[in-house]
């Protein structure tokens, strides 16, 4: 069973708590994509493969929707217009409150759906905060460190087209393709790095970037490659994978508080 928390009244929330759902909190961003992709492109993939992955779940899961948190940890974006940001210690403790709040109300499993990568070192110190403070289980699902989808991107763009690239303007084609802006669009030269050693933004061995490290434009990929069919394979691929996730946390004991 499914519901989505702000539509329900206090007394049904209390009542399918008993039932120890699967809490669903979507971390997005606000912040530049370069001149092709809008500002909302992180907050509107993880609700479109939240809202696909909702379709794969099987009737047994029972899944409560958080409201979707939009604005993240942007910093490295800060140097380009549009960019909202929350200072680190303002996202881990908006991440811990809304852990606080979960608790209070007798919930004991959350899967974070993250779609950015600024996200990711907040949501790991509030996650372990959560799981001392209350017993929880709090999983953290960031898409784009799921398996890729086999033979749908290049292994070159995979690895170097970390924002803006194919991938993401492949699923804005099919979440939101009225705001996708490819005419006149073209590739970046990256300014800092190949990408193609240890060492990257993203590698095995990351460096701090800001996004205009990436190159003039803040974005780092070649989003000509993307198309709307691709765009559909790779939601549903991951949300496939999400729901895998849920469906695993639902199963998985309970833990108790340190």
């Amino acid at each position: 069973m499914i519901h989505h928390w702000q539509m329900l009244t206090a007394s049904q929330l209390a009542e399918f708590a008993q039932r120890d759902p699967v809490a669903v909190l979507v971390l997005g961003a606000i912040e530049q994509h370069g001149t092709h992709l809008p500002l909302a492109t992180d907050l509107t993939i993880g609700e479109g493969l939240q809202s696909a992955m909702l379709e794969q779940l099987a009737p047994c899961v029972d899944a409560l929707c958080l409201p979707p948190i939009a604005v993240g940890a942007s910093d490295e974006h800060a140097s380009f217009p549009g960019t909202l940001s929350l200072p680190a210690p303002l996202a881990i403790a908006t991440l811990e409150a809304y852990g606080d709040s979960l608790a209070r109300t007798g919930i004991h499993r959350l899967v974070l759906i993250n779609s950015h990568g600024g996200n990711k070192a907040v949501m790991d110190l509030a996650a372990l905060t959560l799981r001392r403070r209350h017993g929880m289980r709090v999983v953290k699902a960031t898409y784009t460190r799921l398996p890729p989808l086999d033979d749908a991107i290049d292994a070159d763009e995979l690895r170097n087209g970390l924002h803006g690239g194919a991938l993401e303007t492949a699923m804005m084609l099919h979440l939101a393709p009225t705001l996708v802006q490819l005419d006149g669009y073209q590739a970046p030269s990256p300014v800092a790095y190949q990408g193609e050693g240890l060492l990257a933004p993203e590698g095995a061995a990351a460096f701090a970037w800001l996004a205009e490290d990436l190159s003039a434009q803040g974005v780092a990929g070649d989003a000509r490659q993307a198309t709307a069919e691709l765009g559909a394979r790779l939601v549903d691929h991951y949300a496939r994978q999400l729901a895998r996730v849920v469906t695993e946390t639902a199963s998985l004991p309970p833990l108790k508080k340190a």
